[in-house]
């Protein structure tokens, strides 16, 4: 036989501690979240770097190329040197949802130019 306990000083105790933890859980859980969007948009700015700087070094069009693979929102930047391309894409997170300033992460790639190909100057 099981006895019971009878309701005292512990009445309520689990509905302040709900209170006060769940906040804090929720932030930890948003932060998480703002933080796999962080690093899956840097993924997707590299991915749109590279194929960028691989364009602009064979002699077309960079900020394209970097365009159509780049994360919405992204600015794509290329930089054409005498032996080498530099590209630059950078994009915006949200950081805790849509209240808060956004984030930017950015990514740079960078090629050497293909001998005898011109190479247009942005």
């Amino acid at each position: 036989m099981s006895v019971r306990r009878r309701a005292g000083r512990d009445r309520g105790s689990f509905t302040a501690e709900l209170a006060a933890g769940l906040p804090a859980l929720l932030l930890l859980l948003l932060t998480g979240v703002t933080a796999v969007e962080a690093v899956t948009t840097r993924a997707a700015c590299l991915d749109a770097a590279r194929e960028a700087a691989l364009a602009a070094s064979r002699g077309s069009d960079g900020v394209t190329a970097g365009s159509r693979i780049a994360p919405p929102a992204a600015t794509v930047s290329v930089s054409v040197d005498t032996d080498r391309v530099t590209v630059t894409v950078r994009a915006p997170v949200r950081a805790l949802g849509a209240r808060l300033p956004r984030l930017t992460v950015e990514a740079t790639a960078v090629a050497a130019v293909e001998p005898g190909v011109p190479v247009s100057r942005p």
